[in-house]
């Protein structure tokens, strides 16, 4: 079988994983020599590619204040305030690090961290910032020449205070000596406090970070080699990656061993006009029985908005006779007697009649992907008589409130931007990064939108409430003003950063100023408009509602041991309060309820009696598990989005519809790390581990002692795993199907693409086969209506490595064999394979292999033939005219040569533009599966390169 093209390159084997955020880094123990003029492949520098440029003129930084940050971005807003009497340069993030491998001879388990002596760290500067260190030592020896000063103002968390610490020992700078300044927003007022109230780096904070960095580098270099030898290679562990991991297969094994329970749900349609009743049933008929172009009924706020146009509203039964209903009969173990479920049915189907439904029909159908009670579909139908007697026995009504939500946390921000907006953590942590560095508002320069964006704490100083209160008086008025601020506690009593909460560093800068919309792009523009509402509604008086809740009595029996009672909430917003700045939250589903009084006659017209089962815990999703890992004490604020990006790029879960799947390498990789090591495995130690960072920090502790004590059990806990643990392909578990060839039981296995079955007999029986994502056996080829680009024959989907493509069904022919392949996106559908690059001349800037010229969404652009193995840049811009003008012919033809082919179906529908990529109203792969393609024949090699065995 040809394979698949590879999407991305294996991990380098000596760079596992950090689970410490954007390159934690570690400070050397007092005395330690520092690396000066060194320059290695540190933690996440010097893989190729990118290199940055020098920047800084030499004497331009004379009798002036140097300043040294982390980005660009933020370097130009803060001059923007300081003025020319300082220069601003950036740090581009971490300039130095622990090695990522040894040098040449020495075989230390762990690169950089000597485990024998006291975890001493040994720096080295990245190599792609060899310029930007260059820059900053010229800059802070012509500072130092004259009167001048070196101020650090780097992010004002532990990986700032890091980052700071590593630069004043680059430019010979004592901890003590250091000018250390921090802000949580970046404006005049707060830059020029911080700038009146300097303080040295703080080592403490700084000790903190290097302990995180080398646990973290300890687990991920002497854990993963222990993956390449008993599951496969080129795996990562991480001290927090895989715990969060962990939290995902638990989650996926109790959804697996859920056992729905059966319930009965009973709900009936309403008027107060009775004349009208028997009209309306049929009409309800009706509109239940639209479908719209997915072929999906009308949505509940849909059937809601028609009963309120036509003076109807919905109540749900829940009496009988005064007792609350109760259809069910108890079950005997794990599953009900047939005699049990007749008892069931009958009892439903006498509450219908005594609700009013004319002559219930039961049709009862099975299941087969049920489980449980779910084996066995029950549908009750039948109409309601709209003379059956029914009238309003009560009404109350209460008058409530809802008080505001606290102003954003990191882990908030990305939940909501998660829900509400459909942003991923990382996508989130970079909309806020630029707001928070500062955006270019036109006539006003550079301005930082939002403070610090990395917090657990929702203080708010009293200047940020005195803003918000006066710009809530002035364009709400008082009645939206609660006479005193709104305070609110910290939902993480374990809060490591305790400075403010997200949100505006001005109020007056509202999304709704068209400035402010010009200046920002999309992502940044929803970002801060929720934070910039999110902080204004905090501070405003509570909404007021007005919930009435109605009793509705009677039936087709009128004494009182066969009376029905049914209940409809529904609610009216009396004063809106914050929800003047936020909007009215409308799910669709609540009901406004027309003017009853009691004793009111009522006539049904629909009813509805529904089989209902009980539903297995929710997967996650990114908002959801975020929220774990806060509540659980798993990494910090910092870290939360980073984890979510590392466990889906070791393909240790997959997202499917904004939901977390563990993989079947997940789930093999989770269960040998609990068996090898159940301490760092463990939630509570996990959160433990936290602590103890956080008494580093807060209370002095000794973080050499802490490594050692960390160190000793972990140290025998590897040994042990070495010498027990079994490999992965040698396991198997057993299952519930016979082999189809030799009639013995099938077993669950592992192989290089995850999990499948095989004969128990193997090798005297050589049986095996795919599976689903549910265990059951599944064909390697499974037919898709899609057209092979090369050769004209339907397509099969398979899975690789990489994941599911599709594979031309004409590859097994000998006599016409075909390779083609096309992969699938994220959302399902297919891709074009794309345009095959042009080959230069020119000599790639990393390691002078030719660059090849391809056609991106952003024009022309050079990249290296030996990627990924070199991630080198060519510099398009800077060739000369004639050289690009030669080249771009060349591009003209070799594109006319080699057209990106339009991916149709077997009839002809196209399911991919001109440029490759899928049109908006092509099918799914799932959709087309089965759709009437010619499948070709499974053969033997095809089901073994599926499996990977």
């Amino acid at each position: 079988m040809a394979k698949r093209p590879s999407k991305k390159a294996a991990p380098a084997p000596a760079e596992p994983a950090s689970d410490g955020g954007a390159t934690a880094v570690a400070e050397a123990p007092a005395g330690a020599k520092k690396p000066a003029g060194r320059f290695a492949k540190g933690g996440k520098g010097g893989r190729g590619g990118r290199v940055f440029k020098s920047v800084y003129r030499a004497g331009s930084a004379k009798g002036k204040n140097l300043v040294i940050v982390e980005s660009p971005a933020k370097a130009k807003t803060i001059n923007r305030y300081l003025g020319d009497d300082y220069v601003v340069l950036a740090s581009v993030g971490h300039v130095r690090d622990l090695p990522s491998r040894n040098p040449k001879g020495v075989k230390n388990p762990v690169p950089g961290v000597d485990l024998e002596h006291d975890f001493k760290p040994t720096y080295v500067i990245n190599e792609d910032r060899a310029n930007v260190i260059s820059d900053l030592r010229r800059a802070a020896k012509d500072v130092q020449s004259g009167d001048g000063q070196i101020w650090f103002a780097t992010d004002l968390d532990r990986e700032g205070e890091a980052i700071a610490w590593h630069l004043a020992q680059e430019l010979g700078i004592t901890s003590k000596q250091a000018k250390r300044v921090i802000f949580a927003a970046i404006t005049k007022s707060e830059i020029a406090k911080a700038f009146s109230n300097p303080h040295p780096i703080d080592e403490d904070r700084v000790n903190a970070q290097q302990a995180r960095r080398i646990l973290d580098r300890i687990v991920g270099y002497q854990v993963s080699p222990l993956l390449w030898k008993k599951v496969a290679r080129g795996l990562s562990a991480g001290r927090v990656q895989s715990v969060a991991v962990r939290l995902v297969v638990e989650r996926e094994r109790e959804i697996r061993a859920f056992m729905p329970d059966e319930y009965y749900e009973i709900k009936a349609n309403f008027t107060d006009q009775l004349a009208k009743a028997a009209g309306l049933a049929p009409e309800w008929q009706k509109l239940i029985a639209q479908r719209d172009e997915k072929n999906n009924p009308p949505t509940v706020a849909q059937q809601t908005h028609w009963l309120e146009e036509n003076n109807g509203f919905r109540a749900e039964l829940i009496e009988v006779g005064g007792k609350p209903l109760d259809i069910l009969a108890p079950k005997e173990g794990e599953h009900r007697t047939d005699a049990q479920n007749k008892q069931i049915l009958d009892r439903a189907l006498e509450i219908a009649k005594l609700a009013g439904v004319k002559s219930p029909a039961v049709k009862v159908t099975d299941d087969p992907t049920g489980k449980g009670p779910a084996k066995f579909l029950r549908t009750i139908s039948g109409d309601i008589d709209p003379k059956t007697p029914y009238k309003v026995e009560s009404i109350e009504t209460k008058r409530t409130t809802t008080r505001p939500a606290p102003p954003f946390i990191t882990s908030t921000l990305q939940q909501a931007a998660s829900s509400r907006l459909g942003f991923g953590a990382q996508r989130t942590m970079r909309a806020a990064q630029q707001l928070y560095e500062g955006v270019d508002i036109p006539g006003e320069g550079p301005v930082g939108l939002i403070t610090y964006m990395r917090t657990d704490s929702t203080h708010l100083s009293g200047e940020a409430l005195n803003a918000a209160r006066a710009y809530i008086g002035k364009q709400f008025g008082d009645k939206y003003l609660p006479e005193k601020p709104n305070f609110f506690s910290s939902s993480n009593k374990d809060a490591q950063e305790a400075h403010e909460a997200i949100r505006p560093t001005n109020p007056d800068l509202a999304p709704s100023n068209p400035k402010i919309r010009r200046a920002l792009t999309d992502d940044q523009f929803r970002l801060y408009e929720l934070i910039w509402q999110r902080f204004l509604a905090c501070q405003m008086t509570p909404a007021q509602w007005d919930s009435t809740t109605i009793r509705i009595s009677g039936g087709s029996d009128p004494s009182p041991a066969k009376i029905v009672t049914f209940k409809t909430t529904g609610r009216i917003l009396v004063f809106d309060g914050h929800y003047k700045v936020t909007g009215v939250p409308r799910g669709g589903e609540e009901q406004t309820l027309p003017t009853f009084k009691e004793s009111q006659p009522l006539a049904p017209f629909a009813a509805s009696v529904l089989q209902k089962f009980t539903s297995p815990p929710a997967r996650f999703s990114e908002a959801s598990l975020i929220k774990m890992l806060e509540s659980e004490g798993i990494g910090r604020p910092s870290t939360y989005a980073s984890i979510i990006s590392v466990i889906q790029e070791r393909k240790y879960v997959d997202q499917q519809q904004r939901r977390f799947y563990a993989t079947d390498l997940g789930e093999v990789v989770t269960d040998k790390l609990i068996e090898g090591f159940p301490g760092i495995m463990d939630v509570g130690y996990t959160r433990e581990m936290e602590a103890q960072l956080d008494k580093v920090e807060e209370d002095h502790l000794d973080w050499i002692d802490m490594l050692k004590k960390f160190y000793g059990p972990f140290k025998k806990d590897l040994k042990n795993a070495e010498e027990s643990l079994v490999h992965a392909k040698a396991e198997s578990q057993p299952s519930d199907y016979k082999c189809p060839t030799c009639g013995k039981p099938l077993v669950y296995k592992f192989g290089k693409n995850g999990r499948f079955l095989s004969c128990s007999d193997y090798p005297t029986c050589t049986y095996a086969t795919p599976i689903d994502r549910d265990g059951k056996p599944r064909p390697a080829a499974e037919t898709i209506n899609v057209m092979c680009p090369k050769c004209g024959r339907g397509m099969t989907k398979r899975v690789g490595r990489f994941g599911p493509f599709l594979g031309c069904s004409g590859y097994s022919d000998k006599e016409k064999p075909c390779d083609g392949l096309l992969n699938i996106d994220k959302k399902g559908k297919v891709t074009a394979p794309s345009q095959p690059p042009l080959a230069t001349d020119l000599p790639c800037p990393t390691c002078e292999a030719p660059l090849n010229l391809r056609n991106g969404v952003r024009g022309l652009w050079l990249g290296c033939s030996r990627f990924p193995k070199c991630r080198g840049r060519g510099k398009w811009a800077e060739l000369d005219e004639a050289k690009r003008t030669a080249l771009e012919k060349q591009m003209e033809a070799h594109a006319k040569a080699n057209p990106i082919p339009v991916i149709k179906t077997m009839d002809g529908i196209a399911l991919t533009d001109a440029n490759g990529k899928p049109l908006p109203t092509a099918k799914t792969v799932d959709q087309l599966s089965g759709d009437g393609s010619d499948s070709g024949e499974q053969t033997l090699e095809a089901v073994a390169d599926e499996m990977g065995v």
